[in-house]
């Protein structure tokens, strides 16, 4: 494995001697730091934390491909990346193979059995968000290593090689960076109070940078995953310690839930863009599938690219897209398995130029006013990760717990997080999720359904070989980065390594205000609150993830400087 060397602000201390994490394999966990962006010809990956983005890299030099890549990865930031990274969660993911052929696999977390419509409301029909946010009763039916096993008949290597790093990691432990030190110090209160036995993460004194983290409980969770297979976890010990956790905190989850949980193979959503690029997203119950190829369709035959990069004109435009599409999203979305989404009719062309006809390039919109289109009947804390070989073979996956450290119940004797994903669902029309969401009967609670998402893995191919492989983190803000970073790229001409920097933006039609970070351009802001707009400053707007591809074969991967995040490649 790469030796992670001195790259500007080192993490953790100089171990005396090299750490080995197997016999393959040599990582010094103690003593690494983010690399930002790489070029290189073989093969890259590109996540959230430096030592996962390793351990992905690490399975291409042995012969496995981005799929390999991908599975180790996702499993390591089970480990290093505990606020997000997980095997209590779910997600999806969005791959092109060399063949030409593209595949999505859902894994998104579903709602138990004894779930019901209005599980979180009171007496008096009130709304109970610390129910679906916080605790035992907030956690889906977890979906990860589904996920994961539904990936491996795409990739070459053994899975025990594929799951190792993360055992060593987990058993072993590893330096946690200054931004996780800060995260865990923040969170004990609150994984005090959701945790009947106090978890590792619990420490006297306040966490600091450098600090070993180990964790041998959920080692010995990854190693009966690997041992026994996706049963490891969905039946047996593991799925046990599950339910005995569900019952020390009045939760709901079964083990004929877990035993009864499936990933999906879906048809991947494949649209145009100016007849020069294909681009491959993930259908429902990932919201994007119907939002990108909405909101790219809306500004397709605008002049965009003579607007300019975040100027008043460009702003305003997308702005506006952005919040035809949540109003939208608002009403119509939900798990298809369960409800009739229109999700062809809503990205449909004649029904995009429709909405269109809303915009007025001279003043703000109002969402009092714009509400969700006609419809005629038709037959925060996330992460996300790319990979990309040799041979052409592209993988972008986002995985999450939901927010910050999903439920913040950690499962006693099993080491892992549980999800909050029950929030996704709209809990009560009207009342906004922790995202300020709002939804309605598309995304109403039903046992077994799976709650609608924003998350929006993306390839897109030129001449049928990719030529980016972008996903985010972020909530609501997901599909709106992803639409920015493409539009950054294809329309502006921007280098990845801008695309993924520069300020971001986000509407999502309520709360009826424009959403900007920090270094977003006080000029645009001044303009635009004349325009009629209100202006929220915020913090960090995702974290994206980008592996961009040119003609000639050179790979650029670069990883958000918003937080750990790394890009590997040799």
């Amino acid at each position: 494995m790469i030796n992670a060397i001195f790259r500007n602000s080192l993490i953790g201390i100089v171990a005396s001697l090299p750490v080995v994490l197997n016999a393959q394999t040599e990582i010094n966990p103690y003593l690494y730091a983010p690399q930002k962006k790489i070029e290189c010809k073989r093969g890259a990956v590109v996540s959230a934390n430096a030592l996962a983005s390793m351990v992905g890299v690490e399975m291409l030099k042995k012969g496995g491909n981005a799929v390999d890549a991908a599975i180790a990865t996702q499993l390591a930031l089970a480990v290093v990346y505990p606020g997000a990274g997980n095997i209590g969660g779910g997600g999806f993911m969005v791959a092109h193979l060399s063949n030409g052929k593209n595949i999505t696999i859902d894994f998104r977390e579903k709602a138990p059995e004894k779930a019901s419509r209005n599980m979180y409301l009171d007496a008096n029909g009130n709304a109970q968000t610390d129910l679906s946010q916080n605790g035992h009763l907030s956690s889906g039916v977890p979906g990860t290593i589904a996920g994961v096993f539904a990936e491996l008949k795409y990739a070459r290597l053994p899975f025990k090689k594929l799951i190792q790093p993360a055992i060593d990691l987990a058993e072993k432990g590893f330096a946690i960076t200054r931004a996780e030190a800060r995260d865990l110090t923040a969170e004990q209160v609150i994984f005090k109070k959701y945790n009947t036995v106090m978890p590792v993460f619990i420490k006297e004194i306040a966490w600091k940078t450098g600090d070993t983290l180990i964790q041998k409980e959920l080692a010995k969770t990854l190693k009966l995953i690997r041992d026994y297979g996706a049963k490891g976890f969905y039946e047996g010990e593991t799925a046990q310690l599950i339910v005995d956790e569900m019952k020390r905190g009045n939760g709901i989850m079964t083990l004929e839930d877990l035993k009864n949980y499936t990933a999906k193979e879906r048809e991947a959503v494949e649209f145009s863009y100016k007849n020069d690029y294909t681009v491959v997203t993930m259908p429902l119950p990932a919201s994007g599938g119907v939002l990108l190829p909405q909101m790219m369709r809306m500004v397709e035959d605008q002049p965009l690219k003579t607007y300019g990069f975040e100027t008043l004109k460009s702003v305003h435009l997308m702005v506006e897209v952005e919040r035809l599409a949540y109003a939208d999203r608002a009403k119509y979305l939900g798990d298809k398995d369960y409800f009739k989404v229109p999700g062809k009719f809503l990205s449909s062309y004649p029904y995009v130029m429709e909405r269109m006809k809303l915009y007025d390039p001279n003043k703000a919109g109002d969402s009092k006013d714009i509400q969700a289109g006609n419809v005629a009947p038709e037959s925060e804390e996330t992460t996300h990760f790319c990979a990309y070989d040799k041979d052409g073979n592209a993988v972008s996956i986002t995985t999450t717990l939901n927010g910050g450290y999903g439920s913040h119940t950690i499962v006693a004797g099993a080491g892992f997080i549980l999800n909050n994903e029950m929030d996704d669902f709209s809990i009560k029309p009207g009342v906004p999720n922790m995202y300020g969401a709002v939804g309605g009967e598309a995304n109403a609670i039903a046992p077994g359904k799976r709650m609608l998402s924003s998350m929006t893995p993306t390839i897109v191919l030129q001449n049928n070989k990719p030529i980016l492989v972008v996903g985010t983190p972020g909530g609501t803000t997901i599909t709106t980065s992803v639409f920015q970073t493409l539009i950054d790229i294809l329309e502006f001409g921007m280098s990845a390594e801008d695309a993924v920097n520069k300020p971001k933006f986000h509407h999502q039609w309520l709360p009826d205000m424009i959403f900007v970070e920090k270094d977003f351009p006080m000029d645009v802001r001044d303009q635009l609150i004349q325009m009629g707009y209100k202006i929220y400053q915020r913090e960090s707007i995702g974290r994206t993830e980008v592996i961009q591809i040119s003609a000639d074969g050179k790979i650029i991967a670069v990883g958000d400087k918003r937080g750990d995040d790394a890009a590997e490649g040799y």
